[in-house]
């Protein structure tokens, strides 16, 4: 009975009532009359037709009045109001339809709840970092302008000093706008990407050039490790070399002395695979699906002494979602980590 439909219950309905009158009619004939089998069957189709209708009638009245109403709202709220008003099929199972529609209505509003929940504690943690990253620099500038104000502007000793410092402060948080700024676009779309053929490992070979000074310092030794002349790859170069310059310098801030980094990369077919790796301290499990967030830190120490904005992985991330490319990290600790990345081959 559960699974019945309108009109399914209608005829069942009927046919067991059709069949007591007919039995009661017969019983009572026979006292008076002898049985006419021809009025036993009349007797029974007008009961069963009688019963149906009435039966369907009623069954569709109930039906609208009481529950099509729900059925309308949960169905509006899934996909949106209609024009024209919803129509009762009496041939379908109506009220397994509006159980599974409000089966499905609450799956829907639990993900959807769980994602406003996930969001709104996002968007917490966002604002909390922004402000947490701005107050350093605000903070120092602010100390070293009420040093100079004290009298230390005429002290020949500390005021070109403290001025550059509140110089290398105020340059941070220009860093840390542009950086928002630019992720942002990425977001949005706004960013439009100039892409064009280029030699990847020509572009490599510049930045790992450029870079080295900063290595040698931190005493770690940048490499590339191909036997390939040229890899020619469609995309922006310049956001590209805005990846890999991230990459390698995360490596050299979080590597280890006499440590190495290398570049390496791999023919997939339609793609090339660059992977970015080092035998530094390594990241533990728990931090690498927060890796690409903004402003997530594994050593915040570190990073404020580095100079870092805390947004450069998140900018690499937003960079190959541009691309259409995705980009994946695997490290153990005390072994190093390694960042790849995907690229469409010219």
């Amino acid at each position: 009975m559960r699974n019945l439909t309108p009109k399914q219950l209608a005829y069942r309905l009927s046919l067991l009532i059709a069949a007591l009158i007919t039995v009661l009619s017969s019983l009572l004939w026979m006292i008076n009359y002898p049985l006419e089998w021809y009025l036993v069957v009349l007797t029974f189709l007008i009961s069963f037709l009688t019963c149906y209708f009435i039966f369907l009638w009623g069954i569709r009245q109930f039906i609208d009045r009481k529950f099509r109403l729900i059925y309308k709202t949960i169905h509006n709220l899934k996909v949106g109001l209609k024009r024209e008003p919803q129509k009762v099929d009496m041939s379908e199972d109506v009220f397994g339809r509006i159980r599974q529609e409000v089966i499905d209505w609450d799956k829907r509003n639990r993900k959807e709840i769980a994602r406003l929940t996930d969001q709104e504690k996002f968007r917490r943690e966002f604002l909390g970092n922004v402000s947490h990253e701005l107050k350093t620099p605000i903070f120092s500038i602010q100390g070293y302008i009420l040093t100079l104000l004290e009298g230390g502007l005429e002290d020949k000793k500390i005021n070109r000093n403290f001025l550059l410092k509140a110089e290398k402060s105020i340059n941070r948080m220009i860093e840390m706008v542009d950086d928002l700024d630019e992720i942002s676009k990425l977001e949005s779309n706004r960013m439009v990407l100039d892409i064009k053929r280029f030699d990847l490992l020509a572009l490599t070979k510049e930045i790992i050039e450029s870079l080295e000074y900063k290595a040698k310092k931190k005493k770690i030794s940048l490499r590339m490790n191909t036997d390939q002349k040229n890899i020619f790859v469609k995309a922006d170069p310049a956001r590209i070399s805005q990846v890999i310059t991230n990459l390698l310098v995360n490596s050299i801030n979080y590597g280890k002395e006499d440590g190495r980094t290398t570049v390496k990369f791999f023919d997939l077919d339609e793609n090339v695979l660059v992977e970015v790796g080092d035998n530094g301290r390594g990241i533990e499990a728990e931090h690498l699906p927060r890796l690409f967030e903004r402003f997530y830190r594994v050593d915040k120490g570190r990073s404020r002494s580095d100079g870092g904005s805390g947004l450069g992985l998140a900018i690499v991330k937003h960079i190959m979602e541009a691309h259409q490319q995705t980009i994946n990290v695997r490290s153990k600790v005390g072994e190093g980590s390694v960042f790849s990345f995907t690229l469409e081959k010219a």
